[in-house]
């Protein structure tokens, strides 16, 4: 995995999740983790398009069912960080989706 760049995304709750930005479609790593499509908006700053978890990096960013929504809104990069239990992943799921209503996450 080729890390760059980081950035700190900030939960509902106030935990804060550290994760490694890559251009989409750079993610070659078939570790377990959580993801988010995003654009940026202007230097540093990001807005969230998709928020979503899974146990395989790889495997589930190379045919995204929500990867054309996202492209569709302005996605240039995916921003992701390992996360071995699907509990931690779930849950951090859960919390930047409520902090960050993405437009291509079903609204609840």
């Amino acid at each position: 995995m080729s890390i760059k760049q980081t950035i700190d995304w900030q939960g509902y709750s106030g935990q804060t999740y550290r994760y490694w930005i890559f251009q989409i479609g750079t993610i070659s790593d078939e570790k377990p983790g959580n993801y988010i499509y995003a654009k940026e908006t202007s230097q540093g700053h990001w807005t969230a398009l998709y928020i979503g978890q899974t146990n395989n990096l790889s495997e589930r960013l190379a045919e995204h069912e929500k990867e054309e929504c996202s492209l569709n809104n302005g996605a240039t990069h995916i921003h992701a960080h390992e996360n071995d239990s699907e509990e931690a992943r779930l849950s951090e799921e859960r919390d930047l989706i409520e902090a960050y209503n993405p437009v291509c996450n079903e609204q609840i």
